[in-house]
């Protein structure tokens, strides 16, 4: 399995979030107007990380 970074950087693009920087080590900051900005990592392998990252969003979305 190669992880879920991907599709979970395609979703959050879908649904109008932006990559705001790359963060310190492996992590990327990513925003809405209006909303938290959340912390995605660029090696997302887990599925429960994963799932953490959409409902953090607010994007009903399971992996």
């Amino acid at each position: 399995m190669n992880g879920f970074e991907k599709e979970v950087k395609k979703i959050l693009t879908e649904n109008g979030w932006k990559l705001l920087r790359s963060g310190k080590g492996s992590h990327e900051y990513w925003g809405k107007k209006g909303e938290k900005p959340v912390t995605v990592p660029y090696n997302c392998k887990s599925r429960h990380t994963a799932n953490s990252i959409m409902k953090e969003t607010g994007i009903n979305h399971k992996f």
